[in-house]
């Protein structure tokens, strides 16, 4: 069943307070004032100097045929409907991570020159997935990664809970499908993860330009199955119900791992 996100106006004020709509509190003017801001308000808020502006989707937009890539690749324009939690969300990261969605851009590019506008390649389905679900990954210990390799959730959330306070691993949702669906307060949320193991003093503020790095050479996102999943909702302060060592033994968002299933070693940030 599609979801369908809650009307401005009906969603639960405290899915604002809590991770991770918490993390965009600068925007929260866009997010919960009673109006929808306007494309021009979008628009306001890149440099002066970047080029690239949201475009409304309307039939005189979507009459010049480009592929929505394209039109971004070619006339810096980002088809965004009006009124629209999902293309607002998408907004705000193409505004705090531009270099990552520009990354992704010219890869989608060459995948739609090499395969056509109707094909659809497994790099494209990567990319696609990231974009949407994506989260970016910083681990310090590799004794967590070996933890969330072999899906031993409870350990990896609860018995190593203080790893996520401490800074041992953190994370950066970039996918603005996650955010959509974190309006609704219910909604377990599992990300799509790349992983960086950090050897020194990396952290997760420089993670975002090394992963737009990797994807625009090439070095990431051939395929879905590069990356791991993430069940969010497992982190502190990302759902009430996880301070209660129970929800870690029966939570629906924790999966058993596949057999066979087999994840990529971790890029060294």
């Amino acid at each position: 069943m599609r979801y369908v996100a809650p009307a401005r106006g009906t969603v639960d004020p405290q899915v604002f307070d809590r991770l991770p709509l918490a993390a965009w509190r600068d925007h929260a003017g866009l997010l919960q004032g009673q109006a929808w801001p306007t494309i021009e308000a979008l628009n306001a808020l890149w440099p002066a100097t970047t080029s690239t502006r949201f475009a409304a989707q309307d039939a005189d937009l979507l009459a010049d045929g480009l592929h929505y890539e394209q039109r971004i690749a070619e006339h810096g324009r980002i088809a965004t409907r009006k009124d629209n939690w999902h293309d607002l969300l998408n907004a705000l990261v193409w505004l705090r991570y531009p270099a990552l969605k520009q990354a992704l851009n010219l890869r989608q590019m060459a995948e739609i020159v090499r395969m056509g506008p109707k094909q659809r390649s497994r790099a494209q389905y990567a990319m696609t997935h990231f974009d949407e679900g994506g989260v970016i990954v910083v681990v310090r210990d590799p004794a967590l990664l070996r933890l969330w390799d072999a899906h031993d959730w409870y350990a990896l959330f609860w018995q190593h809970r203080q790893a996520w306070l401490d800074g041992s691993i953190r994370c950066e949702l970039f996918g603005h499908a996650l955010l959509e669906l974190a309006l609704n307060p219910d909604k377990l949320l599992v990300g799509k993860a790349v992983t960086f193991l950090s050897t020194g003093d990396a952290d997760i503020r420089h993670a975002d330009m090394h992963c737009a790095g990797l994807i625009a050479t090439g070095a990431l996102l051939h395929d879905p199955l590069e990356l791991r999943p993430l069940p969010l909702s497992g982190i502190p302060g990302w759902h009430p119900a996880n301070a209660d060592e129970a929800f870690h033994r029966s939570t629906i968002c924790y999966q058993p791992k596949r057999a066979g299933r087999r994840y990529p070693p971790a890029s060294v940030l």
